[in-house]
């Protein structure tokens, strides 16, 4: 079953980040808000929704304690201007343009846009409020666009950086931050939370943040990918090696076509080269060594990570590449068979 995932920006109640945000209302309320802040943790932990909570809070949405600490009315002007991306107080620099497609990175050229957002006053509230999401998406001239805003940090301006590797980030730039960790939740609460947002069983929301790696933001977008119906097709593909079923096979490389299909074919090459990782695992437990299951198994993981990064690298045809791939993990399956 598909679900609409809502953007952080439409989301208005939160799963964990509890201390995180004490930490930056107490920050606020004892008037020694830090002018940026470096928000760290895997992906789907609520990192990008804490700062459209904090951003709704600093350009004076009314406080609704309903939903959570730094939760705001959603029918406040302030998050509806949010919301449609017209606040003159907030910007938002991000991967994705503003009808939704992806890019390579963040461009240099909106990243050099920060100093003069913050050289103006607020024009409707009481701060001006900056959001990159991800930091981890900034190519190295456009980090250092960054840098340069942060070494004269804005009056009455506040800038969130979200990053889930912020080891990959200039340590200058971590360094001028104040840093707040998202971790992830209890695996029974998130379950819950998972399952009510997704409309699915327990089992299946305790199956998906087994894929997010207990990350409950993230289980939900896999929901909404349909990540359960591909990862059944990765197991059905695996267990039937020997004897494959064509029509089915040509069934899941006919769902490859155009922008639906290119996540589709992503989402189950993550989801077979994590199936064969874990045959690797229990062929290491079995006590294999090189020449063995464990080593056609390994070798196997490694080709489907490298044929899904040169399919969108130099845009081959998918449909081939999951035929290729699928050939080859047959002839790994014949092997350790013998």
């Amino acid at each position: 079953m598909s679900v609409a995932v809502p953007h952080p920006r439409e989301t208005f109640d939160r799963h964990g980040g509890e201390a995180a945000e004490a930490a930056f209302l107490e920050s606020l309320e004892r008037g020694r808000l830090h002018h940026a802040w470096l928000l760290v943790g895997p992906e789907g932990v609520g990192k990008a929704t804490f700062a459209y909570r904090a951003a709704r809070r600093l350009l004076g949405a009314t406080p609704d304690a309903s939903l959570g600490a730094l939760g705001a009315a959603p029918d406040h002007a302030v998050s509806r201007q949010i919301i449609a991306r017209a606040h003159p107080d907030l910007l938002v620099l991000e991967r994705e343009t503003p009808d939704g497609k992806p890019r390579k990175g963040i461009p240099v050229e909106e990243a050099r846009g920060l100093p003069e957002f913050f050289a103006k006053s607020p024009a409707s509230a009481p701060y001006r409020v900056a959001i990159i999401d991800a930091a981890d998406d900034l190519a190295p001239s456009a980090a250092n666009a960054v840098l340069k805003t942060l070494e004269e940090p804005p009056e009455r301006g506040v800038l969130l950086l979200v990053s889930p590797s912020p080891g990959s980030l200039l340590p200058t730039l971590r360094s001028r931050c104040r840093r707040l960790r998202f971790a992830t939740p209890p695996p029974a609460p998130a379950a819950a939370w998972v399952a009510a947002k997704a409309g699915v069983e327990i089992a299946e929301a305790e199956r998906l943040l087994v894929m997010a790696r207990g990350a409950p933001g993230l289980a939900w977008r896999l929901a909404g990918a349909d990540a359960l119906a591909m990862d059944d097709a990765a197991r059905a593909i695996l267990e039937t090696l020997t004897a494959p079923d064509e029509s089915a096979l040509q069934a899941i490389a006919d769902g490859f076509r155009g922008a639906a299909g290119a996540a589709r074919f992503n989402l189950l090459f993550d989801r077979l080269a994590e199936r064969v990782r874990a045959n690797a695992s229990e062929a290491a437990v079995a006590g294999g060594g090189e020449g063995t299951a464990l080593d056609g198994w390994a070798q196997s993981w490694s080709m489907l990570n490298d044929l899904a990064q040169r399919t969108e690298a130099v845009n081959l045809d998918r449909s081939d590449v999951f035929f290729t791939a699928v050939g080859r993990l047959r002839a790994v399956a014949g092997a350790t068979a013998c």
